[in-house]
């Protein structure tokens, strides 16, 4: 925080929420670059992600050599260690929740987020979701249904005067609209030939045109007074120019201190040369099913899942079970042990894309360090484009109420996005028996492992516990559990 100043961090962390990618991977690149330049921010981020992806990757070719069964207390003690990782990352959600929810309707869009995401997993879903909040927030933040309820509502008015218009001639007086109104009204009856002054009329300040008011002067004596260009406040009886107000503006936030890292032009050419990246694999991916070469369809799986996760770490572990364990390319029982150890590794939960690319290319003409490799990129790099896009064009966008309002909607999505991550965690954290083939089961299934689960989130919010040592007191519970239960 020092090399930068609380609205540009501000800034950053909401870019960074707002788009896809490891949030923690672009933070660390966006302030080290508004430090130092581009190439401070790149050396920030490869000394972030590097470490973890090496270990990983070791990981990964230690895990390929082992064989179909591990000794129960390593079943216990990853269950331990899932057990706590699920706790750890529902405090996460919770506490993501409390900052992105700023009104009922960003409350009811993580909700919704977090729900719809329990529901369906597929390449296209997660995004559907992100843009259809960025529309909502857009729409409700800019008036939109405002605008359309006051015109429905403007139009009900309009027919009810037509219908009131209908009245009897003989029994109204019209004002001329040439004349200037007078600051009384005589009534025509003659028993009522006395000066009255003219009430005050309520003003409804949405309607942008008033024509004429109807004032009920007696039953049988009905004036109508054109009011095109002036209303009467209440509790004064003359005339006066009244200024209908327009619609007041979303406050928007200025952030002029934050610096341009490239020009809007290079800024907009990076992100339609992305666009055209991503459209053209998923044409090759859908005109050329199994016939590419299992490198391009690493790399674009992962491509595609570094481009639609919103919501950091935590949500791209469901996506990359669905990618790779379901084509066969990774068995369950190594995607659950990756799962479990890389909450103990340095850096992002997207290095774990780093330990499946490698298991991923085995038996394969590709090599394994190749995988890791390709899956390394395919995961950090559209993010970084997409980021890198739009610092670029931030001082155009910064300004417009529209962009601010779909920032607000996306970083809420993303938010219920991570508790769909802790409910699809939640039903693979139990490894063992059945679990280590079959894909995992569910922690409810044991009380021990919920209780474990229990305990994470308690200690990290309640107490301070930090989250490494959450997961390792999660461990050494499992393995407790096998030694007292099991054993």
């Amino acid at each position: 925080m020092a090399n930068v100043s609380q609205t540009q961090y501000q800034q950053i962390f909401a870019i960074s929420q707002a788009l896809p990618g490891s949030a923690s991977a672009k933070m660390l690149f966006c302030i080290n670059a508004v430090h130092g330049g581009l190439f401070a921010g790149a050396i920030a981020f490869a000394s972030f992600c590097l470490p973890g992806a090496i270990g990983m990757y070791g990981l990964s070719v230690g895990i390929s050599r082992v064989g179909e069964s591990l000794p129960v207390p390593v079943y216990a003690l990853l269950s331990g260690l899932n057990a706590a990782t699920v706790g750890i990352i529902a405090l996460a959600a919770v506490n993501l929740a409390g900052r992105a929810i700023t009104d009922k309707l960003t409350r009811v869009l993580v909700f919704l987020g977090g729900g719809l995401g329990m529901l369906y997993t597929a390449l296209w879903y997660y995004p559907i979701i992100m843009v259809g909040a960025g529309l909502t927030t857009m729409v409700w933040d800019l008036r939109g249904l405002h605008s359309i309820a006051r015109c429905l509502r403007q139009l009900g008015t309009r027919l009810w005067r037509r219908k009131g218009s209908q009245c009897d001639d003989s029994e109204k007086h019209v004002w001329p609209r040439t004349t200037t109104p007078p600051d009384t009204i005589i009534s025509s009856s003659p028993q009522h030939n006395l000066e009255k002054p003219l009430p005050s009329i309520p003003f409804d300040s949405e309607q942008s045109s008033i024509t004429e008011i109807v004032y009920n002067n007696h039953p049988n004596n009905m004036v109508v007074v054109p009011l095109s260009k002036y209303a009467v406040m209440p509790d004064s009886t003359t005339f006066s120019p009244m200024t209908i107000p327009a619609t007041t503006p979303l406050p928007t936030t200025t952030l002029s201190t934050f610096p341009a890292l490239i020009s809007w032009r290079l800024g907009t050419i990076l992100l339609i040369l992305f666009a055209l990246s991503f459209l053209a694999i998923v044409l090759l991916r859908a005109l050329l099913p199994g016939i590419v070469p299992r490198g391009f369809s690493l790399f674009s799986s992962l491509y595609l899942a570094g481009t639609i996760i919103f919501g950091g770490g935590p949500v791209v572990i469901p996506l990359l079970r669905e990618y790779l364990v379901t084509p066969g390319w990774v068995s369950p029982r190594d995607f659950l042990l990756g799962l479990a150890i890389i909450q103990a590794f340095p850096g992002p939960n997207f290095n774990f894309a780093v330990y499946l690319g490698a298991l991923a290319t085995k038996g394969t003409s590709v090599p394994s360090f190749a995988g890791a490799l390709i899956a390394f990129v395919a995961m950090f790099l559209p993010g970084l484009i997409i980021m890198l896009g739009f610092l670029g064009l931030w001082k155009v966008l910064e300004g417009r109420a529209w962009f601010q309002a779909i920032l607000r909607g996306v970083n809420a999505a993303a938010v219920g996005l991570v508790f769909t991550a802790v409910y699809k965690l939640w039903e693979i954290g139990f490894v063992g028996g059945k679990g280590a083939a079959g894909g995992g089961e569910p922690l409810g299934g044991d009380p021990w492992l919920v209780f474990i689960t229990a305990a994470a989130f308690v200690g990290g919010n309640w107490f301070g516990v930090n989250a490494p040592v959450a997961i390792l007191l999660g461990g050494l519970s499992g393995i407790t559990r096998w030694a007292i239960f099991v054993r």
